[in-house]
């Protein structure tokens, strides 16, 4: 018994029909390794910061401000140090 095709069903694709491959089309591709999927940048760290609100005195503010960026980082390790908390200490790649 001979089975039907579906209509416009082919046996045999041509590879040069298929559509070219844009750079958008790369740009939203999953990247994947065997079935996990990898996200490119950063890779998480074991233990993330928390995003937290907190009030502080605009004087307390201006003043990490002022000393550049990582202001906020230094209120973490003055926090930290009030505290009586180990420093942490940064890996190396």
């Amino acid at each position: 018994m001979e089975k039907k095709k579906a209509a416009g069903a082919s046996t045999w694709v041509d590879p040069d029909d298929a559509p070219e491959l844009s750079d958008d089309f790369f740009r939203h591709a999953e990247i994947r390794i065997g079935d996990k999927v990898v996200r490119p940048g950063r890779p998480r760290k074991a233990a993330p910061k928390n995003a937290v609100s907190l009030r502080l005195d605009p004087d307390v503010i201006a003043h990490f401000r002022s000393s550049g960026r990582g202001w906020q980082s230094r209120i973490n390790a003055a926090l930290r140090k009030v505290a009586k908390l180990p420093k942490v200490k940064p890996k190396k790649g």
